[in-house]
């Protein structure tokens, strides 16, 4: 790497790669709020247990990052997915035992966890 330029370029090409699948679709983004508030509440081992499944269920179509404060500390963990074309879900008092339904009924399916959702808990 010798300038500016190439850096950018490889920064563009590593978001392209985490946003967009091997058969070029858009993937399904899994967003942990990792910040104090997150990370104090157990989200750290959530966002590894979501690494983890998504593996295990050779999922290929999803990828999870973070993010900072998503807004609802009392809320945490918290994780947002976002569909291509689809409202995001929220899901709140994230535990990793949770994970391996969300990623095989949601992730795979297409179908929220309705009860794990902020719309269930408020």
């Amino acid at each position: 790497m010798k300038s500016l330029a190439e850096l950018a370029a490889i920064r563009d090409k590593m978001k392209q790669g985490a946003a967009i699948g091997e058969d070029g679709n858009e993937k399904i983004r899994i967003v942990v709020g990792l910040a104090t508030c997150g990370v104090a509440a157990g989200a750290r081992p959530v966002f590894d247990a979501i690494a983890e499944e998504l593996k295990n269920q050779n999922v290929t179509n999803a990828a999870v990052s973070q993010t900072g404060c998503i807004g609802r500390c009392t809320l945490e963990p918290i994780v947002d997915v976002i569909a291509p074309g689809k409202d995001i879900v929220t899901y709140v008092h994230v535990t990793a035992d949770k994970i391996p339904q969300i990623i095989s009924s949601h992730i795979k399916e297409g179908v929220p966890v309705m009860e794990y959702t902020i719309c269930a808990y408020e």
